[in-house]
C-alpha cells in the first residue's frame, strides 16, 4: 500500500467516525439516517452529470451494494438504539475486517501475507477489546451485541461487493455518485410514508447536522472506493478502522 493510499484511508477513517458520531447525536435515529441517506442521494445526483457512467460490469455490484447498504443502515440504527455508541461502534467496525479477509480470499482471490494477516488480526482484536472492556463486571446485553455483530457482517459484505464493483466500473467517482444516488432512496421514502404531512417539520431541526453527516459519509466512502482500486481489500478494511477509540459514553451493552 503506497503512502498516498494509506493517507487516503486514514482520512476516510476519521471522516467515517465523524459522521457516525453526528448520527448518534440525533436522538431519533430514523431522523438522523433519513437526513444522511437522503443527503447522500442528493450529493450523488448532483455529481452524476459531471462523472463517467460506470461500465456495464459494475452495475450488478451497484444494485447488490445498494440493498446491502439499506440493511446496514437498519442494523446500525438498531445497534445505536440498543447499545452505547462507544461499544456498539467498535464491535461493528472490529468485526468487519476479519469477514472482509475471508470474503476477499474467496471472491477477489486476495490472500494477505503473514504480516498483513497479523496486522488485520491485531486491529480487530484491539477494536473488539475497546468494546469488551466496557462490559467488565456487567451482564452482556446480547441483543445489542448481536445487532452490532450483524452490522459488522453487513459492512464486510458491502466492502467486498463495492471493492469488486469499483474495479469493474472504470471510474471511482462515477461509482460513488451512482451508489449514493441509488442507495439513499429507501430510508427517506420509508420516513416520508411514516411522517405523512410532517416530513419537513420533523427533519428541519436536525437538517444542518444531518446534511453535514451526509457530506462526510460520501467523502469517506469515496476515499475508500478510490483506495480499493489501488490496494487489496482486507488491509484497507483494517486500516479504515484505525480511528475507532474508546469514548466516555455510558455502557449500555451490559445490563
Amino acid at each position: 500500500m503506497t503512502p498516498l493510499v494509506t493517507a487516503a484511508v486514514l482520512l476516510a477513517a476519521v471522516t467515517h467516525a465523524s459522521w457516525n458520531a453526528l448520527a448518534h447525536r440525533i436522538d431519533d435515529k430514523l431522523v438522523g439516517f433519513t437526513l444522511i441517506a437522503g443527503g447522500g442521494t442528493l450529493i450523488g445526483l448532483a455529481m452524476v452529470p459531471f462523472v463517467a457512467v460506470p461500465a456495464s460490469g459494475a452495475w450488478p455490484y451497484l444494485m447488490v451494494s445498494a440493498v446491502i447498504h439499506v440493511a446496514y443502515y437498519v442494523l446500525l440504527m438498531r445497534s445505536f438504539r440498543l447499545g452505547d455508541f462507544g461499544q456498539a461502534y467498535p464491535i461493528a467496525r472490529g468485526t468487519a475486517p476479519l469477514v472482509v479477509t475471508a470474503l476477499a480470499a474467496v471472491f477477489a482471490h486476495e490472500v494477505p501475507d503473514g504480516w498483513a494477516a497479523s496486522g488485520i488480526a491485531l486491529s480487530c482484536a484491539g477494536l473488539t477489546g475497546v468494546a469488551l472492556w466496557g462490559l467488565r463486571g456487567r451482564r452482556p446485553h446480547w441483543a445489542a451485541i448481536g445487532a452490532a455483530l450483524a452490522t459488522g457482517v453487513s459492512i464486510a459484505a458491502y466492502t467486498v461487493v463495492d471493492g469488486l464493483g469499483v474495479r469493474a466500473s472504470g471510474s471511482s467517482l462515477g461509482y460513488i455518485a451512482w451508489l449514493m444516488a441509488i442507495e439513499g432512496v429507501a430510508i427517506p421514502v420509508y420516513a416520508g410514508y411514516r411522517w405523512r404531512g410532517e416530513f419537513v417539520s420533523v427533519l428541519r431541526p436536525y437538517a444542518a447536522v444531518g446534511l453535514l453527516g451526509a457530506a462526510l459519509s460520501v467523502s469517506a466512502y469515496g476515499l475508500v472506493l478510490w483506495a480499493q482500486t489501488r490496494a487489496e481489500l482486507a488491509p484497507i478494511a483494517a486500516l479504515r478502522e484505525s480511528s475507532i477509540k474508546p469514548c466516555s459514553c455510558s455502557n449500555n451493552l451490559g445490563t
